[in-house]
C-alpha cells in the first residue's frame, strides 16, 4: 500500500486511463454504488490490476453518433413499452447520465456546386428520414438527460468541443 503522503506526488505518473477511472470514482463516491474501497483499488492499480477486481465507472456524459445512438433510443423505447404492458411506470426508464446523440453522418450529397446545395441536401435528408427524425425528436422530449443534435448542426467532434467549452 502506498503511504498517503506519497499518493498525490505519484498521481501525475498514473496512466491517463487510470486517472479517468480515479476521477470518476472520487466524483461518484457515495459509499453505496462507489465506495472508498473502490477508490483505493484504483489508487493501488499496480497491485490490484492482476487480480481482476471490479471497478465502478460512471461517465459524466455519453456522446453517441447516429449508428450507436438510434439503436440505443430504440432499446429504451422498447423497455418503456414492456414496462407499460406490465402495468409499471414507463417514465422511470431514462439514461442515468446526460446523453448527446449527434446525427452528423446521415446527410447525402445529391446537389453540388450550387448556391443552395446545402439547403437542398438538407431538405432531401429530412424528407428521406422523416419517420426516423420524428422518432428521435420524440426520444429527445420523452427521455430525461437526452439531447438530439439534428443533421446540419456540426459533426460530433465540433459538438463535443462546444459542449466542453460551455461547461
Amino acid at each position: 500500500m502506498i503511504p498517503e503522503s506519497l499518493r498525490l506526488i505519484l498521481l501525475y505518473r498514473f496512466p491517463y486511463s487510470i486517472k479517468i477511472l480515479l476521477e470518476s470514482a472520487i466524483r461518484n463516491c457515495d459509499n453505496f454504488q462507489v465506495t472508498k474501497e473502490d477508490v483505493e483499488k484504483i489508487v493501488d492499480w499496480e497491485n490490484t490490476s492482476p487480480k481482476q477486481v471490479e471497478v465502478p465507472f460512471k461517465p459524466a456524459r455519453v456522446l453517441l453518433q447516429d449508428f450507436t445512438g438510434v439503436p440505443a433510443v430504440i432499446d429504451l423505447a422498447c423497455i418503456r413499452d414492456a414496462l407499460k404492458k406490465l402495468g409499471k411506470d414507463p417514465n422511470k426508464i431514462n439514461p442515468l447520465v446526460p446523453v448527446d446523440l449527434v446525427l452528423d453522418h446521415s446527410v447525402q450529397v445529391d446537389v453540388a456546386r450550387t448556391e443552395n446545395a446545402l439547403r437542398e441536401n438538407m431538405e432531401l435528408e429530412f424528407e428521406r428520414n422523416k419517420e426516423r427524425f420524428a422518432f428521435l425528436k420524440w426520444g429527445a422530449s420523452a427521455f430525461h438527460n437526452m439531447l438530439v443534435v439534428p443533421p446540419g448542426c456540426g459533426i460530433v467532434h465540433q459538438v463535443k468541443k462546444l459542449a466542453v467549452w460551455h461547461e
